[in-house]
């Protein structure tokens, strides 16, 4: 659905993005993660036709966006980090201004009436936007996005600045959007991520760092693969049993925990998972295991690791975020 190749951005010597490339496939809920002044909201902004890239290229559906512009644009709902809203406008009024600025086809009356429905904003459509809270304009944002339709949603922090309540209702509402529309959401919020989608994409310092599912990218990026359990029996007979367990690297015990019960770490190789093998095994042994958990990095650690460390080269190199990017450009056109 959405293919990104080679995608380069260059602000004078200052570089933002770097030959970014990613597919999100028709149907599917993509994260894009990263630290604020990675490169996600310039990404976004050249994928929707916002901004213009140096080098590389966008294609929705297999057309290209600097070759058919009105016709990608068709197919992309985009609500930026800061909502476009007229704060004079009621919704109502704003929304049919939405519904004419982009030339939409279908019935005005219901298309608009079923839009307040999915987002659930019929209760504040004859009110002025200025008078809405932050969670409400949100939804009016999103609203405007998906005017005409459009297949692909492209969402830029969606949640920021709202309380606990309501990120648990946006949330929802874009689990509800992804039924029928392919979704990248950009965020650097991690459990914003986790929860809603099922593949993260991972750039830092304008390159992309990791790409994989949610449920399986820390697991996959992990060099040590461990599990941790508790096991009651004798320590050195339990330690050279797991030893001998096929794919099984490592084992060492970390010492009595309770009385007669040791805890045990052992470490696999890459791709296997030992946890049914060592539940076989201390059960027919006798050895009662009363515990056991993977000591694999968790997404946070897997967050920190790749967008860490690395900051200082690329800028002692003469690159730049994308917000330093941005705000050169800003300089620029002053």
């Amino acid at each position: 659905m959405v293919e990104v190749r080679n995608l380069t951005k260059r602000y004078g010597t200052k570089l933002a993005l770097d030959h970014v490339s990613f597919t999100v496939e028709e149907g599917s809920i993509v994260g894009f993660l990263g630290p604020n002044g990675a490169g996600k909201s310039t990404t976004m902004n050249i994928v929707t036709g916002y901004l213009s890239a140096t080098s590389g290229e966008v294609l929705v559906s297999g057309k290209n966006i600097l070759d058919e512009p009105q016709e990608v644009k068709k197919m992309i709902g985009y609500l930026p980090e800061m909502p476009p809203l007229y704060m004079d406008m009621t919704v109502k009024e704003y929304l049919n201004f939405m519904y004419e600025l982009k030339k939409a086809r279908l019935p005005r009356e219901k298309h608009i009436s079923e839009i307040c429905k999915l987002v659930k904003i019929e209760n504040v459509y004859n009110r002025l936007i200025g008078n809405l809270s932050k969670g409400y304009k949100q939804r009016v944002g999103i609203a405007q996005a998906l005017i005409g339709n459009p297949p692909v949603l492209i969402l830029d922090e969606p949640t920021v600045g709202l309380d606990p309540k309501q990120i648990i209702e946006i949330r929802t509402l874009i689990k509800n959007l992804g039924r029928n529309h392919t979704v990248i959401l950009s965020s650097h919020i991690l459990s914003e991520v986790q929860a809603v989608c099922e593949r993260i994409i991972v750039i830092n310092n304008g390159c992309v760092v990791a790409d994989g599912a949610t449920d399986t990218l820390a697991h996959d990026l992990s060099k040590d693969h461990r599990l941790l359990l508790r096991a009651e029996g004798p320590e050195r007979e339990m330690v050279h049993a797991l030893l001998g367990l096929p794919h099984v690297v490592d084992a060492a015990s970390l010492g009595e925990k309770e009385r007669g019960v040791f805890e045990i770490t052992v470490e696999s190789e890459p791709d296997a998972d030992l946890r049914r093998d060592v539940f076989a095994l201390l059960a027919r042994k006798g050895w009662p295991l009363l515990a056991m958990k993977n000591m694999d990095l968790t997404l946070e650690d897997l967050f920190l690791q790749l967008t860490s460390g690395d900051a200082a080269l690329h800028h002692s190199s003469g690159e730049a975020s994308s917000d330093e990017a941005e705000e050169a450009e800003q300089e620029d056109t002053v």
